[in-house]
């Protein structure tokens, strides 16, 4: 069994309230040498007080839970990164839960870190997710980041990307190189991000007197499946175009997919796009022109964020929105 903050206190000769400010680096109370001898205590015994008791009496455990929807997505580790470095400047560690897509999921990891005592949340709902989870926040009064899927209906703390704007940029580039029948792989309906992207697609179009053709716009899932389901059905159903606009990279990649495994080249056919810009863009056949999106900067933000709510330093309500960047490679053919 490991020495104790009882042990330690012990053989220092001091309560274990003395011991606890050592700890805690609380200046009053102790002096000087008490406090030398106790930290020597410690590094003699390779003594590593316990999170939880340290908790006890700062009331902070000084961890974050971080709950995504689908870790395979090369989408989200920039977010991860970001999030712990944001962490780890500030002197906090991260939980990071993987949902999978499912709110049932989801619900079970809010429920792991309120047991685990986390002193904040930052959390991108799954595909299904209609704000009753974010009631779960309130209900057990743990501070909380929305980020990025779903903008919650009530005025709750939010961080995103402008993609609204994002899209109109790259629908914007097909229309200057001369396409005018753009179709459109969506994410799931009733989105906060499928609505903001399809409203940009629309808008670019707009602009130019394009007109918007229902029939030419397929709903996907965000997933390399999603965009070759969008693809067969637009191809199957004889639809013309001569551009498709992805709502993200994963979408892009699978309708790529089927182009080349049915023989219609890209760009010299059929031009792709994609959002997001994943590593992967960079190495399929053609490069898949893209939406940058500063994920790294998300998780940052999202940490700072909820630390400043944790201590009562900002509004609850504040939203933050980044911008995004056109990306050009080789999968646009000029008309």
């Amino acid at each position: 069994m490991g020495v104790t903050i009882k042990d330690i206190a012990k053989e220092a000769k001091v309560s274990i309230a003395t011991v606890s400010r050592v700890i805690n680096n609380k200046e009053d109370g102790v002096g000087k040498d008490t406090r030398e001898n106790i930290l020597k205590i410690m590094e003699k015994h390779n003594y590593v007080p316990s999170s939880l008791a340290r908790g006890m009496v700062t009331k902070k455990t000084h961890i974050i839970g971080l709950i995504l929807p689908d870790i395979n997505n090369p989408f989200f580790p920039g977010i991860v990164r970001g999030a712990e470095d944001a962490a780890s400047k500030y002197g906090y560690n991260i939980i990071l839960c993987n949902t999978d897509d499912k709110e049932e999921k989801e619900i079970e990891h809010i429920q792991i870190l309120k047991e685990k005592s986390v002193d904040g949340v930052i959390y991108t709902s799954t595909l299904e997710d209609k704000g009753e989870n974010i009631d779960l926040f309130k209900k057990y009064k743990i501070p909380f980041v929305s980020m990025d899927r779903n903008r919650p209906l009530d005025e709750v703390p939010f961080i995103s990307t402008d993609g609204e704007m994002g899209m109109y940029k790259v629908v914007e580039y097909l229309i200057q190189n001369g396409h005018t029948q753009i179709a459109y792989i969506s994410g799931k309906k009733g989105m906060y991000a499928e609505y903001k992207r399809l409203r940009g697609y629309k808008k670019a179009l707009s602009k130019y007197n394009i007109p918007i053709a229902p029939e030419l716009i397929k709903y996907g899932d965000y997933k390399i499946s999603g965009g070759i389901k969008c693809m067969e059905e637009l191809l199957e159903e004889n639809l013309k175009f001569t551009a498709v606009a992805s709502e993200n990279d994963l979408m892009a990649i699978g309708a790529l997919e089927v182009l080349n495994n049915r023989g219609i080249k890209v760009p010299d056919e059929i031009s792709v796009t994609g959002f997001d810009n994943i590593f992967l863009t960079k190495v399929t056949f053609p490069k898949i022109t893209t939406v940058a999106q500063p994920t790294y900067e998300m998780g940052y933000n999202a940490v700072e964020l909820l630390l400043k709510i944790i201590n009562k330093e900002e509004l609850l309500c504040q939203e933050i929105i980044l911008n995004t960047n056109l990306i050009i490679r080789n999968s646009v053919a000029k008309l």
